[in-house]
């Protein structure tokens, strides 16, 4: 009989593995490791007999992970934001515990099934293990407005996972990351269970060969800007006329179909604009024939101020759009922490939410869908945006771009974690992305999610090209989340009738 070790050994160790998880996501990209230390984690799950140690134990595995894959808060916290160190740590420390505790839900909840229904291992690692995992990352993604950071899809965006990315979205690579790593520990004693593993994986390389769209319309050509601002400077008085200067020239440097600034390119309301910028915009949209998108706060009122994307098109043709996700504490203040938001220090603290479905920018025979920032992270807000356009009356978007300024975050690992993001956002869509941030990473992203072109990080540049657009849906695009919280109910249902089969067929005791 195997010994158990005590939990003030279990849990530290968990907060190491944890912490270790991180390396599966980018810029590491080191995806077997995520697979592995799951499998550590459901092995260690299986041989604790105590529901409450079986949740500390996913708990600890959660924190070390979101604590480490959401450090960089700190920065825009202390740094920029002027909190004292102390709180900030505190801040990124307390959130690493709110994102743990749906992991230890979920190793809790897989323990409690596992011991009420009297499942056998077997069972409880491939229908149970898997189901509550995916179950308590798809509710982290949407309760409170949803912090879906490094979540464990995006670690397989080249993996031969990603092939199933188009069928059933991020929290379905997830399910299938954890099915694997369940399917791994029992691997050794079961033949079968190996072959399905090398079973999902072929499969999954295999999808990647499907094109689930198709190519629309004539390529554009295509400028996206990296101006290149500190953090420090952007909203300084001083710093303000020489950021409208900068991106006045960049703008109107060359032509192109498509010229795209980063969210909030232009850190002042739209409405306080120099009227006779507006019209050099105007004027070159016009006599270049260029599409211009701009990053800049618009003002709809007193105090309404919503975060958006100002369009100007030749003929005169304006655009809008509004981000509608917004950031927690960032972009909206959650009832009760005013005096939290205070304390950062943070412009623009409060804004309002464009709606959920906007009709995309037209430029020549494209459609391009923009999103701002933390909006790419909402897979299913995007797909949701397509489908509005596939199957009602809007055009139809026919590429993606996401406006970003993640400088707030300064050189740090959330530039590569959310190229990652709008990388999987390209697989989930089967449509191009683009991406024009401050300072990185601006980049041009294939359907296929490589990553086609990118300029050098913390550099002032523009990244010139021509973009496909593409058209048609994949089945997430139809089917959004729906599709894997089912599967996951399926099996939860599955698993409860075999456990009251096995125990209608077992011998009765006197």
């Amino acid at each position: 009989m195997q010994a158990r070790l005590p939990l003030r050994i279990l849990l530290p160790a968990a907060i190491v593995a944890g912490v270790l998880n991180i390396l599966a996501f980018a810029p590491f990209g080191w995806w077997p490791l995520q697979i592995i230390l799951l499998a550590l984690l459901f092995r260690q799950i299986l041989d604790t007999p105590s529901v409450k140690h079986s949740a500390l134990i996913g708990l600890a595995f959660g924190w070390g992970w979101m604590t480490c894959g959401v450090h960089w808060l700190y920065i825009s916290m202390h740094r920029y934001g002027g909190m004292p160190s102390w709180m900030a740590v505190a801040a990124v420390a307390i959130l690493g515990l709110f994102m743990g505790t749906f992991f230890g839900l979920a190793t809790g909840g897989a323990a409690w099934l596992k011991k009420r229904w009297s499942l056998s291992p077997t069972l409880a690692l491939l229908l149970i293990f898997p189901a509550t995992w995916t179950l308590s990352e798809w509710i982290r993604g949407w309760i409170f407005t949803g912090f879906p950071w490094v979540a464990s899809g995006y670690a397989h965006n080249t993996s031969p996972l990603a092939g199933y990315a188009p069928l059933i979205g991020i929290y379905g690579l997830g399910a299938l990351a954890a099915f694997v790593a369940a399917a791994l520990v029992l691997a050794a004693s079961k033949r079968i269970i190996a072959l399905a593993i090398v079973g999902v994986f072929a499969i999954g390389w295999g999808l990647q060969s499907i094109s689930w769209t198709k190519p629309s319309g004539q390529p554009i050509s295509v400028r996206l800007l990296q101006g290149n601002v500190p953090q420090e400077l952007k909203f300084a008085p001083e710093r303000l006329a020489g950021t409208l200067t900068e991106y006045d020239m960049l703008i109107r440097l060359t032509r192109a179909d498509l010229i795209a600034t980063p969210e909030v390119a232009l850190p002042l309301l739209s409405n306080r604009l120099p009227p006779e910028y507006v019209t050099r915009l105007t004027d070159f949209a016009n006599q270049a024939g260029s599409h211009i998108l701009l990053g800049i706060p618009v003002s709809d009122g007193p105090e309404v101020y919503s975060n958006s994307a100002l369009g100007f098109a030749p003929g005169g043709r304006s655009y809008r759009y509004d981000k509608h996700h917004l950031v927690p504490f960032g972009e909206f203040i959650p009832p009760g922490f005013r005096w939290f938001v205070d304390m950062m220090q943070i412009p623009l603290g409060d804004m309002t939410r464009g709606a959920p479905v906007q009709t995309p920018f037209q430029v020549k025979d494209q459609w391009v869908l923009p999103n701002i920032c933390y909006e790419d992270l909402f897979g299913e807000e995007i797909a949701d945006q397509i489908a509005a356009g596939y199957f009602g009356t809007r055009p139809q978007p026919t590429m993606l771009l996401n406006m970003s300024n993640i400088a707030w975050f300064g050189d740090s690992i959330a530039l590569p974690q959310h190229r990652q993001i709008s990388q999987m956002r390209a697989i989930e869509t089967g449509r191009p992305m683009l991406r024009a941030t401050n300072t990185g990473a601006t980049a041009i992203i294939t359907p296929n999610g490589k990553v086609a072109a990118e300029l050098p990080p913390f550099e002032k540049g523009v990244l010139t090209a021509t973009v496909q657009g593409y058209t048609g849906v994949t089945p997430y695009v139809v089917v959004g989340n729906r599709a894997i919280v089912l599967l996951t109910l399926i099996c939860l249902g599955l698993a409860y009738f075999l456990s009251r089969k096995n125990a209608q067929g077992s011998p009765k005791t006197r």
